[in-house]
């Protein structure tokens, strides 16, 4: 049976806290929209994913997929702030939150991967 330590919500809570605060802060911001209620909701429930995922691979004990995702989240904010400042076109908000959705979920895909080859690496 497991046992759930509290650093592992601290974790998640602090990640998920911090995805909502850089999603406010990249639409409202950045590119100056008012925000409404839906918006505030999906946020949150993109910070909750994330938290979750995160609290979910220390849990489980997969610590180089935490990692790695921890840095493609870094880098999938980097591009949506990116396409946010340096894009002129009307697409460019779009471009933004899509990739920043997009290279957060190949990041855990290919972290999960990466994760358990080491696994059976280290097994053989």
């Amino acid at each position: 049976m497991y046992v759930l330590d509290s650093r592992y919500w601290k974790v998640g809570f602090f990640t998920a806290l911090t995805s909502f605060v850089l999603l406010i802060i990249g639409v409202r911001t950045v590119l100056g929209h008012e925000l409404i209620i839906n918006n505030y909701l999906s946020f949150a429930v993109f910070g909750l994913i994330v938290g979750i995922v995160s609290s979910l691979l220390l849990f489980y004990q997969l610590h180089i997929a935490f990692k790695m995702f921890m840095v493609v989240l870094v880098v999938a904010f980097a591009e949506m702030f990116r396409s946010f400042i340096f894009m002129d076109n009307e697409f460019s908000e779009a471009i933004g939150i899509l990739s920043l959705f997009i290279i957060s979920s190949f990041g855990l895909a290919i972290s999960v991967i990466v994760q358990f080859l080491i696994k059976l690496l280290r097994k053989n």
